[in-house]
């Protein structure tokens, strides 16, 4: 039928052996036999690999445990077996300690305050761990608190706050897991330092109130305020080692009663305002505006360890209580502070007070110019959290009844203050 059709004979191919068909796929064969192979070294590798990195990490591990991670505390531990005994006490009494810290800064530091600056610093460390100076810029907030740690032979920590600080790793540092290793400051060093020792530390917060306080410092003022120096610890890892420094003791470490906190606090548009908690916390100092430069005689510094600081103020204590006549104009201020402009002494403010007074006293100053700067600084300060107009239309009710308890004029800080509401 083909033929008849297309007029060609038909073709008769025979059919491929089953020989033919598996040797017309061997390159397929081939291909494949290839491909699982270079799977099956593929596997391999990445096995071995891995076995190599879990090697890795436990030897990394293993290595990072035996590692110190506080290379500066551990140094610290090392060198604290040969240090030298500590040197006696000057005999001195808080009315020369003054006196003469004020003429070493004029003599060796060119640096001049007026005598009722030098009281007031010296009965704030007194009071409290943590002391506010603020004022203007340049009125020699910070140098106050460097001279004194000259003064006593022991210098301050100079702390430069930052404005993106926000909780105490930015004080103290903090664990780099990469390194395996902790990231220690200065003040860390000197915390632990302090802890060996029964000189007096100052670390200076520079600008303090340019970052949150209440944020970066809030451990602090917790630990702080705890009566029991031995419960005062902050947490500096969340984990212990075996070859962690000495004194870190479950991942905390004290803070002893021989440190103080010297912040500074310039009042401009670049700061921020400081919490009421803060305050009410720390004894404060102002300082708005330079002394007059003075003779002063070349004064050598002191030998004065905290415990001896600390029992020269419980001497004052006892030689200079406050009086109970001033006890009763205090209590007649707190009454019209109370029914007239909604503010009182809490029991924190009014234990300061008398802690504050007789130390005071027995640093050279009277008692009314004591009461006249506590009641300035911690107690009037509240006005500013009151409604101004209203706080305006009572100021001067305060200050004829401030001149009535104390008379005329001897509360210059406290009338000074109320007078910038009289007008608003």
């Amino acid at each position: 039928m083909i033929y008849l059709l297309t007029g060609q004979s038909p073709s008769f191919e025979a059919e491929p052996t089953f020989w033919q068909k598996i040797t017309g796929h061997r390159a397929l064969f081939v291909y494949l036999a290839v491909l699982l192979a270079s799977l099956i070294l593929l596997m391999l590798l990445l096995i071995i690999r891995n076995a190599r990195e879990v090697r890795t990490r436990e030897a990394e591990k293993k290595l990072a445990k035996e590692k110190r991670r506080f290379s500066r505390l551990c140094e610290a531990d090392a060198r604290a077996k040969s240090m030298p005994k500590a040197l006696p006490d000057d005999d001195i009494e808080l009315s020369s300690l003054c006196d003469r810290f004020r003429d070493f800064a004029a003599s060796r530091m060119g640096l001049y305050y007026e005598p009722e600056v030098i009281r007031t610093f010296i009965s704030a460390l007194s009071v409290s761990r943590l002391v506010i100076m603020q004022g203007i810029s340049g009125t020699g907030k910070t140098s106050l608190a460097y001279a004194f740690g000259k003064f006593v032979l022991h210098e301050a920590t100079i702390v430069p706050v930052q404005p993106s600080w926000k909780d105490r790793t930015d004080m103290l540092g903090y664990y780099n897991e990469f390194t395996g290793s902790f990231t220690e400051t200065e003040l860390l060093d000197m915390i632990y330092e302090a802890n060996r020792s029964d000189r007096i530390f100052t670390a200076v917060l520079d600008e303090m109130n340019i970052a949150r306080v209440e944020y970066y410092f809030a451990e602090f003022l917790s630990v702080l305020e705890l009566p029991d120096p031995e419960s005062r610890k902050i947490e500096v890892v969340s984990d212990t080692r075996d070859n962690d420094p000495e004194l870190i003791k479950g991942g905390k470490l004290s803070v002893p009663d021989n440190i103080w906190f010297i912040g500074t606090a310039n009042n401009d548009d670049s700061t921020l305002s400081i919490s009421d908690k803060v305050y009410d916390r720390a004894m404060v100092i102002e300082l708005q505006s330079r002394a007059k430069p003075f003779t002063a005689p070349d004064t050598d510094p002191v030998i004065l360890s905290a415990p001896h600081l600390f029992s020269l103020f419980d001497k004052a204590r006892g030689d200079f209580s406050m009086s109970d006549e001033l006890r009763r104009k205090i209590e007649r201020i707190d009454a019209y502070l109370t029914s007239r402009l909604g503010i009182t002494f809490g029991n924190r403010i009014m234990t300061q007070t008398e802690r504050f007074i007789p130390v005071f006293r027995a640093c050279g100053g009277t008692e009314d110019q004591a009461a006249d700067l506590i009641l300035s600084k911690k107690v009037l300060r509240k006005l500013e959290l009151q409604n101004p107009v209203y706080v305006s239309a009572e100021a001067d009710g305060l200050i004829s009844e401030l001149n009535n308890v104390f008379g005329d004029g001897v509360m210059r800080h406290c009338l000074s203050y109320v007078g910038k509401f009289v007008r608003l």
